[in-house]
């Protein structure tokens, strides 16, 4: 999803995305900053514009992800004994100066099962902005196998994510003390404090990567998708976004409309939002995903935390949360849990269903003095693993958030949007209003209010609403059909809960994106599952 600097996808599960700003990453594993990056193109870093049409990617089997990828172990072979396979293309830094310096852009493939019936590479991109597409493919591959027996599943760390020239910004120590920090200053000094922080995380920002932040946006992001078109060598793009992913492909439809192929958009961004309306919509998404967890435990004679109706439970976390501004509890190791990761770690499982009894169970772990369950679940969307290091999500998010979007929040104007914002979530609202001033400051001007996805004359793009999406709300579907144009989005609304659709395994919606996908049936318009 487009996460406003203050969260970011750590439910890569239900297929990420987040905020807040963070990130420094050091390579352990090839590619950016590595002399012999595993499975290099052939192109040259002062290639030209055909060289980089015309080269030849080398795979082999995959590294095990670097810190800017989260690290971990090299991805499990497939059913079968197919093996992930890696490799790099060179793309312009600068796309005005197509003959210039180029970058490399990690990608990952699953060759498709059935090679006689082959339709060609679907390439995803898993949202964030930020999340590495070469590490979360291979961790979710098994939920996509189906989609295997047609297609190479394809994926990519876009340009400032992962090992595609990824962006540093502070390092791990720095980091640890930058979340322990209050999101939602309540008097002059902790505003002084907080815009100050701020301050600090972007002069690192600009220090270890000042060269690439002016390239690192959405649209030249596009451009690249249509270079890995070229290279892979598919006369169409066939794609699958998820949350921040549907920009990304909408943008992609509007550049290169005639290149669309069959095209999915899940959890979808609203493109008519600028910056601020995306983080307010956000609150309200994260607050109705609380209210139905909430009225779940209420309605339980087993729920652990104390109230006999939702208010009464909800109240309950608040009153926690207020307990912990004034005195935070042990958490991990030496770290405490604060107001602020316990927020964090309460919006992280309310990103899927699934991880609402690790809510539970933390919550009331919480409430007896133990932080350590919310503590992991903060950890979790902030893409800080159990050995203390940080991947590059976040330091990506803010990057290209602010490179997208033109909006800059001075103190003054971020104050006055804080009614609006704890009227929309009492509990989210000003931890989401405070990331307002994420990109103030930022050394590059943004590109747009809101992104130009309109794509006439563009194949038809699945669209999927789901309405209890915390993350990216359901109205944005309906307007990222509307603004595709007539006859290119075809809507399908999910009545379920989490962030996304197709990956609830919900038959009625992976049998519309399955049929379309593999077989080319498009599903009526107003589709409803769930």
């Amino acid at each position: 999803m487009r996460t406003s600097p203050a969260l970011r996808a750590a439910a890569l599960a239900a297929t990420a995305t987040v905020l807040l700003p963070l990130a420094g990453c050091s390579d352990d594993g090839g590619g950016e900053g590595s002399s012999t990056p595993t499975g290099a193109s052939t192109a040259s870093p002062t290639a030209t514009a055909d060289d980089l049409s015309s080269q030849k990617l080398e795979w082999s089997p995959c590294p095990p992800p670097n810190t800017a990828q989260g690290g971990g172990e090299s991805p499990s072979p497939l059913p079968g004994g197919v093996v992930w396979e890696c490799s790099f293309m060179d793309v312009p830094l600068d796309y005005a100066k197509p003959d210039g310096r180029t970058i490399e852009l990690a990608l990952v493939r699953a060759k498709a099962k059935d090679q006689q019936r082959r339709i060609g590479s679907l390439v995803f991109n898993f949202g964030g902005p930020g999340a590495s597409g070469v590490a979360t493919l291979p961790a979710f591959g098994t939920e996509y196998d189906k989609l295997r027996t047609r297609y190479d599943l394809v994926s990519f760390d876009p340009r400032g994510v992962g090992r595609s020239e990824g962006v540093q910004c502070a390092d791990d120590a720095q980091l640890d003390a930058f979340y322990q920090e209050d999101s939602t200053p309540d008097d002059a000094a902790e505003q002084k404090q907080f815009v100050q922080g701020q301050k600090d995380y972007i002069a690192d920002c600009e220090e270890n990567s000042g060269a690439e932040l002016p390239f690192v946006g959405t649209t030249n992001a596009a451009r690249d998708m249509d270079l890995m078109r070229t290279v892979l060598g598919d006369d169409e793009l066939h794609y699958f976004g998820i949350s921040y992913g549907t920009e990304l492909g909408g943008v992609y439809a509007n550049l290169f409309p005639d290149k669309v192929g069959r095209a999915v958009f899940d959890a979808v961004v609203d493109p008519t939002k600028n910056a601020e309306q995306s983080a307010l919509g956000q609150a309200e998404g994260f607050q109705l995903a609380l209210d139905n967890f909430t009225k779940d435990c209420a309605e339980r004679d087993d729920c652990a935390l104390p109230g006999a109706t939702p208010q009464e439970v909800e109240q309950g976390i608040a009153d926690l949360l207020g307990e912990l501004e004034e005195e935070p509890i042990d958490g991990l190791g030496d770290r405490t849990l604060t107001q602020t990761l316990a927020t964090t770690g309460i919006a992280s499982a309310l990103y899927s269903q699934e991880t609402w009894p690790l809510l539970e169970q933390g919550l009331d772990e919480a409430g007896g003095g133990n932080g350590g369950l919310l503590l992991a679940l903060a950890d979790s969307l902030n893409g800080r693993s159990e050995d203390g290091r940080y991947d590059n999500s976040n330091a990506a998010n803010i990057a290209i958030n602010c490179a997208d979007s033109k909006q800059r929040f001075t103190l003054e104007q971020t104050k006055a949007a804080l009614p609006a914002f704890r009227k929309a979530s009492p509990l989210f609202g000003e931890y989401l209003g405070w990331g307002l001033m994420s990109c103030t400051g930022w050394p590059v001007a943004g590109a747009w209010e809101t992104p130009d996805v309109s794509a006439s004359g563009a194949a038809p793009i699945l669209v999927i609403g789901n309405t209890g999406d915390p993350a990216t709300p359901y109205a944005g579907a309906k307007a990222m059909v509307q603004q595709l144009g007539k006859g290119v989005g075809v809507e399908l609304t999910y009545k379920g809960e989490g962030h996304g659709a197709y990956n609830s395994k919900d038959t009625c919606v992976q049998r519309a994106v399955d049929g379309y996908l593999l077989n080319g049936r498009v599903p009526k318009t107003g589709t409803v599952c769930g």
